[in-house]
């Protein structure tokens, strides 16, 4: 008599259960129970991780239990030794989010069991499943209310800087760019509970490198969070990095597009414009401690921003500028621009000589960066113009160098 017995009935058994109880769902859990029938386990986390991944299909079971929880207990950790590792996270980290408002302890759980598993799993799974898992306990402080956890935040934090190596010596390609994903997701997140802002900047910027909008859980609110880091971190001066990517058109239409408008400004360096925002967003502006508390810090991030793309948008070989000349483009007192070039030499943002006897400056260098529309079309003119001065030269040449060798 055998003693075979299929380790898949008892998961069709439930599929067939839910799909009987939900007869919107039925369709898709007897394609469920189909796969597991037909042990086609890649077709299966096809199947299951959008499924899970859309909270619309949450359901409550027949014992009253979360329907994304009895699935992953009753199909998906009977055959997860058959299913892709990086597939097993999504789904576990899927079910762990459905269960974040009612049951945070059940959501850490299935994380936290897939976590022991690592040498089975992996290292990209291991590191997916642990940036979750963080993830998640930094939700739930957060939803918890009242001062943060200082050892569960001092134990995230090692295990970022740690996860971060391990990550640098990973390949990255189209399957484990989801790792990098929830790495960066997971620190952005540690550096909005804990700062500083240009912290969570630098994250954020990697966390978009990474992640496309629609994968984002809201555009707007991400969008928002990383304005507000850019004009208020110490030493962030990288604004093209931000406003050549979508994610600020997220911001269209609601009521915080006004920050939409001001990233835009401080790309541009424009003193005046800045100046005419302040002023017309003053009570936006009032409603965010964080550019209450650092004012003054923005508007000497503006007029060092609009030194540099003074600078810019002078030729190379006509650097030299007259301390009147910086006074009126970033609009201060002409006693001022000596501070402001020096502490703009101080920030590497220019490299050059201050001739204070002729009240002049000379520019070397100008810090690199992305560049707006506006300014590449800029570039694209002075190119031009550069091209015709080398065509111009070289007809020179042509034409009077016979006559100094003959």
């Amino acid at each position: 008599m055998s003693s075979y017995v299929d380790a898949t009935s008892g998961t069709v058994d439930h599929c067939e259960a839910m799909a009987n109880l939900h007869a919107d769902l039925a369709e898709t859990y007897k394609k469920i129970a189909d796969l597991c029938r037909q042990k086609l386990w890649h077709q299966l986390t096809l199947t299951i991780i959008p499924f899970v991944s859309d909270s619309s299909n949450l359901r409550i079971t027949s014992e009253g239990t979360n329907s994304f929880l009895a699935l992953y207990d009753k199909v998906i950790t009977t055959v997860e030794k058959k299913l892709n590792s990086l597939s097993l996270a999504r789904v576990a980290s899927a079910v762990a989010d459905s269960l974040l408002d009612s049951d945070g302890t059940a959501a850490k759980a299935v994380l936290e069991n897939l976590t022991a598993q690592s040498e089975r799993l992996g290292v990209p799974a291991t590191l997916f499943v642990e940036s979750k898992l963080h993830l998640l306990t930094l939700n739930l402080l957060e939803r918890a209310g009242g001062s943060l956890d200082k050892a569960q935040l001092q134990a995230i934090n090692e295990s970022l800087k740690s996860n971060k190596v391990k990550l640098q010596e990973m390949t990255v390609d189209t399957s484990t760019t989801m790792v990098h994903s929830a790495h960066y997701e997971c620190a952005m997140k540690y550096r909005k509970a804990v700062g500083p802002p240009e912290a969570f900047f630098q994250e954020a910027l990697a966390y978009l490198n990474y992640t496309p909008m629609d994968q984002m859980e809201s555009p707007h609110n991400f969008a928002m969070d990383l304005s507000l880091a850019a004009l208020t971190g110490d030493r962030v001066f990288h604004f093209g990095q931000v406003v050549m990517t979508p994610i600020l058109t997220s911001l269209k239409g609601t009521p915080e597009s006004w920050l939409m408008e001001f990233m835009h400004t401080m790309a541009k360096g424009d003193v005046v414009a800045f100046n005419q925002l302040s002023e017309k967003y003053a009570p936006e502006i009032q409603q965010q401690p964080a550019l209450v508390h650092r004012a003054e810090a923005v508007k000497e991030k503006i007029t060092l921003l609009a030194l540099v793309n003074m600078v810019f948008e002078r030729p190379s070989a006509e650097r030299t500028l007259t301390f009147q000349e910086i006074a009126d483009r970033i609009h201060v007192h002409i006693d001022q621009v000596e501070m402001v070039v020096m502490r703009a030499l101080s920030l590497k943002l220019i490299e050059g000589n201050i001739d204070q006897v002729s009240q002049k400056v000379d520019v070397t260098w100008v810090m690199p960066r992305t560049l707006t529309q506006d300014q590449l079309q800029e570039l694209s003119t002075r190119f031009g113009e550069w091209a015709v001065k080398v065509s111009k030269t070289a007809d020179y040449m042509g034409e009077h160098t016979p006559a100094l060798f003959a």
